[in-house]
């Protein structure tokens, strides 16, 4: 009997609701670099939904077989293989790419890592590029609400160096990369997708 895949109960929550706003904002993209690619799911199903799109899956080297199982079992001409990318320490990946995409990443990683990861887009990401940022975010210094609150203080009792972000010191290392705010739309389970276009 096969094994079955690593899955995420998330992923298959909010994958819609992400994808009704990813066919407008990658609508005239054409190569897109997802970072944190977790189990493979958000790769294949949005690059199945838009084929006009080559998906470059990229994670930690601990998450490199369960994308790459993932892939295997339901392959794709668009989406690619998984690089390793850790954006702390890791070479920014072969590619030509137009759009970023990342999900539920900004809260796991420590906060050098979330600069890091901007500092990458600044010296990267050519003029024009759209990056989409998915999770939840406070404002204001506040929580959105109880579940987000409840959720921070999980993952603080994980690991002190996670936690959920506030968006305006994200939006901040953005402005420092030359990315501009384009929207902030409000998703299912009290998230958000942040939108920027390099200027």
């Amino acid at each position: 009997m096969p094994t079955p895949l690593p899955s995420s109960p998330s992923c298959l929550r909010n994958r819609d609701a992400i994808l009704a706003l990813l066919r407008q904002q990658f609508s005239d993209r054409r190569q897109v670099l997802e970072i944190g690619s977790g189990t493979g799911e958000h790769a294949i199903f949005f690059s199945a939904a838009l084929p006009h799109l080559r998906w470059q899956t990229s994670d930690v080297a601990a998450h490199q077989q369960a994308i790459a199982a993932r892939l295997q079992a339901e392959p794709l001409a668009n989406c690619l293989a998984p690089v390793v990318f850790d954006v702390s320490r890791d070479s920014w990946p072969d590619g030509d790419f137009d759009a970023v995409f990342s999900a539920n990443t900004c809260h796991i990683m420590a906060w050098q890592q979330v600069q890091a990861m901007f500092a990458a887009f600044r010296a990267h990401l050519p003029g024009g590029a759209v990056l989409c940022l998915y999770g939840p975010f406070n404002y204001g210094g506040q929580f959105t609400s109880a579940s987000n609150a409840a959720f921070d203080r999980s993952l603080r009792a994980t690991a002190p160096q996670m936690g959920v972000r506030d968006f305006e010191a994200v939006d901040a290392l953005a402005r420092a990369a030359d990315l501009q705010l384009q929207a902030d739309y409000a998703m299912p389970a009290n998230n958000r997708l942040l939108v920027w276009r390099r200027t």
